[in-house]
């Protein structure tokens, strides 16, 4: 035998000689009578000898290295240089086939030719061993159709007094709980407390403790143990006796109570979660009382009764005085909201649409017309277009008047007036209105104040701006009136690049677009560095300060400016690409990938006659796709936005004065077929910090509610804490708390400018116009700081691996290098098990 395969060679010889003892042992099994051994050797002899050949390829052919194949075919004369290792595989299962066989009979032979006693012995070891198996599977199968047969009468038993084992486990959790409540000093608010209610007090007083007991699982124990306890001697009491008989027979011993806990295990369980279930219904004190009341079945079936006539009758009256609030919740909805959001159909108005693409002169046609009535109002989305118009007009010799909810500027004799649409108030009459950006009408928390100049306007001629996808809900809202349409179109094209844009590439005349004021300045301090001058635009920038940032972009002194998706709403720059640093946002649930529609508002800022007569757009990832939402036509918008009126809030008065009772009425609310609601989320996070105080109980309902509709980041904790402290200043007949003002930091400045804003906001509610114009100072002060800081250049801190130290660029988005992370990926995969 070669020497490289000797040690494999010999494994096999014994693998063979124990597989050929086995099949003797099977051959044995079959055989009522001793066979010879020779007639062994004529019926199993070919298959015998197969086992060799299978033994000797499947030990070498597993177990040899593939070093030792390749030696061994090496010495055999082949040249493997270059070979697979699978074909030396094959060679070698070839050649091995020659190896010089084990001879299996002649091994059987000197075993077992003469020697018949020791064959007659192998026979009589083989016979007994597989009539012993044979026996215990009957037992086994006698034993399986016994428990089957015990199962089923458990469950029967089970089905049968079901109500005496809950009565008696009722009893003694009962008995269990006025021990507990005694213990723990628990005092119930009520007689008719449930099991499930007390359950969850008790629940909730244990985790503010800091405990870690769970007290559901702790009563659940209880009917378990109780059950496991006493449950398998009340089996062997109830059982038939022809059970015990039938075990008796079958194995010649009695019927052990270890085997009925063994069956009755699981259905104990699961008869525990019934009885769980049960208990949650019942109240505490139908339980306690039975501690007193020794357990005896019909005393204690009569007191289950009657607890349980108890029960289903206040049920009953529970249900009913459901259903009357019910009907009453719907009285008051229909008479507090009922036709309040139906708009007239027909109205002596007319009404002008100015639709089209973004940056192609709606506004400007619509304040043309306002500039040539004799009284006009200009509604802007933003206080910065709000001011810009405002500024313009006066530019123009228009007396024209500002009003936002921080800030107002009258100006003497003037018959214009520009302002936010929350300012927009229905009784006051004007020749011309200008609703601009109305799209937004489908916004769900500021849309309800496009539908409401929209639909309320007191005017000769309202001219709506808007996007194409706008129009049709709009045209359908205005219903029977008299419209007149324009519709606008680019004559300057939009050209996407087809390659993915790198920050190096940033150019005079770019416009770079991310979706947070974090990213806004981590991109312009990264931009500041390679020497380029940047402006910035982002939603929380003061509006000064952001007209400031555009004037210096329009006057050259920046080459660049990063902006927000705020640049899309009415901005018009000398911009000459727009570039999508990314393609999602956050929209204040979750991440999302932007739409068709802000795509188009977005890149339609690129490009300006007469300076950049083609307007280039880039994308930094997914050209193709963006590419395709720029193009594609837009879904329709559906469903104007709704919010509650100063009617609506009257009418809730007759009822209640607990804003509370409001927003739950508010949240049942169906919203007409066409509408969305706002969810009033900003206003139930402010309402819940004055709920039941002496603020919500001195003021009315339409005062309360108008303070927690102040437009203001209520996003920002300090805010909402002088929120609430200028209000108990108001209720206390005190002097409002100053703004809290801190110069240090560009997030210092715009907080403290917010505060400002905040405090402007209750000033003008106040009425105290004179005071709120010397705070419009020093914000403006303030703005200037925000703008200098800006101008000078935003400072980032570095951002380096907390492994190693290493500086990791600014959009960078993990904490950690990529060495360091592959590294501890390495070491993971090298770790023992």
């Amino acid at each position: 035998m070669n020497e490289i395969l000797a040690n494999h060679y010999n494994n096999a010889i014994e693998r063979t000689k124990s597989s050929v003892l086995a099949d003797m042992f099977k051959y044995f099994e079959k055989q009522e009578e001793l066979p010879t051994y020779e007639e062994y050797i004529r019926e199993r002899g070919v298959f015998i000898n197969q086992l060799w050949l299978n033994s000797w390829l499947n030990t070498v052919g597993s177990h040899a290295s593939n070093n030792e194949k390749r030696d061994y075919l090496t010495q055999l004369g082949f040249e493997l240089e270059g070979l697979s290792k699978k074909t030396v595989n094959q060679m070698f299962r070839n050649e091995i086939r020659d190896v010089e066989p084990f001879h299996v009979i002649e091994w059987l032979n000197s075993l077992y030719i003469g020697q018949e006693q020791i064959w007659k012995q192998k026979y009589e070891e083989a016979r007994q061993g597989y009539k012993e198996r044979v026996r215990l599977l009957e037992e086994r199968e006698k034993r399986k159709k016994f428990i089957l047969k015990l199962e089923y009468y458990i469950d029967q038993l089970f089905g049968d007094h079901y109500e005496e084992l809950y009565l008696y486990v009722r009893y003694l959790i009962g008995s269990q709980l006025a021990i507990d409540i005694e213990q723990k000093g628990i005092i119930l608010d009520t007689d008719y407390c449930s099991f499930q209610e007390f359950i969850e007090v008790e629940g909730e007083a244990v985790y503010n403790r800091h405990q870690y007991e769970d007290v559901t699982e702790k009563y659940e124990g209880y009917i378990s143990n109780y059950l496991l306890d006493f449950g398998p001697n009340w089996l062997m009491e109830h059982l038939s006796p022809h059970i015990f008989d039938d075990y008796y027979q079958a194995f010649q011993e009695t019927l052990p109570i270890s085997l009925i806990k063994e069956i009755a295990y699981d259905p104990f369980l699961g008869l525990c979660g019934e009885f769980f279930e049960d208990l949650l219904e019942e109240y505490v004190t139908d339980l306690t009382k039975l501690i007193d009341i020794p357990f005896d079945l019909e005393v204690h079936l009569e007191i289950f009764e009657k607890d349980l006539a108890l029960r289903e009758r206040r049920a009953t009256e529970e249900l009913e005085a459901l259903k009357r609030r019910k009907e009453e919740e719907a009285k008051m909805i229909e008479d507090i909201f009922g036709r309040e959001y139906s708009p007239s159909k027909a109205r002596s108005i007319q009404y002008i649409l100015h639709v089209g693409e973004t940056n192609t002169g709606k506004t400007f046609q619509a304040i043309e017309k306002m500039k040539q009535a004799n009284t006009g109002i200009y509604l802007a989305p933003l206080r910065l277009l709000a001011l810009e118009i405002y500024e313009r007009l006066n530019e123009e010799g228009i007396p024209c008047s500002l009003k936002t909810g921080e800030e107002e500027k009258i100006v003497e004799g003037a018959q214009h007036i520009s302002c936010t649409v929350e300012m927009f108030r229905e009784k006051d009459s004007y020749e011309v209105v200008v609703i601009d950006e109305s799209q937004m009408i489908a916004d769900k928390d500021r849309g309800f104040s496009w539908y409401k100049a929209m639909t309320k306007a007191n005017a000769k001629e309202v001219h709506i701006i808007c996007s194409f996808n706008a129009q049709p809900m709009i045209l359908e809202l205005l219903g029977d009136t008299n419209i007149e349409i324009h519709e606008y179109y680019r004559d300057i094209p939009l050209e996407v690049e087809p390659n993915f844009f790198r920050l190096n590439q940033t150019k005079k005349g770019d416009a770079l677009v991310c979706f947070s004021r974090k990213r806004v300045l981590e991109t312009a301090s990264e931009l500041q560095r390679t020497g380029r001058q940047v402006s910035m635009i982002y939603g929380s920038m003061p509006p000064e300060t952001r007209k400031k940032q555009m004037q210096r972009f329009i006057n050259g002194e920046t080459t660049v400016i990063v902006a927000t998706d705020a640049i899309g709403m009415g901005l018009n720059l000398p911009i000459r690409r727009i570039v999508f640093l990314e393609n999602d946002k956050f929209d204040g649930t979750r991440r999302r990938y932007l739409r068709s529609q802000e795509v188009k508002q977005i890149a339609g800022r690129a490009g300006r006659r007469g300076i950049y007569n083609i307007g280039k757009v880039a994308f930094t990832h997914n050209v193709k796709t963006m590419t395709r939402l720029l193009e594609q036509e837009d879904e329709p918008l559906h469903g104007f936005a709704i919010a509650p009126t100063p009617s609506i809030l009257e009418r809730f008065q007759k009822y209640s004065r607990k804003l509370g009772l409001f927003f739950y009425l508010w949240d049942l609310f169906k919203s007409p077929h066409g509408t969305k609601k706002a969810s009033l989320a900003e206003e139930k996070l402010l309402y819940e910090m004055v709920e039941d105080t002496m603020i919500e109980a001195k003021l009315s309902v339409p005062d309360l509610y108008g303070f927690l509709h102040l437009p203001f980041s209520s996003n920002e904790p300090t805010l909402r804490n002088q929120w609430k402290k200028k209000l108990e200043a108001i209720i206390d007949g005190n002097e409002l708390p100053d703004p809290v003002i801190k110069e240090g930091t560009l997030e210092e400045l715009e907080l403290s400018y917010k505060s400002i804003g905040l405090h402007l906001l209750f000033l003008y509610k106040l009425g105290r116009n004179t005071e709120a114009h010397y705070w419009e100072r020093i914000r403006e002060n303030l703005s200037d700081s925000i703008h200098e800081k800006l101008k000078s250049g935003v400072q980032i801190a570095k951002k380096a691996c907390k492994n190693c130290g290493k500086s990791l660029h600014p959009s960078f988005k993990f904490t950690v290098c990529n060495d360091c992370y592959f590294e501890r990926q390495d070491r993971r995969k090298v770790q023992p098990r």
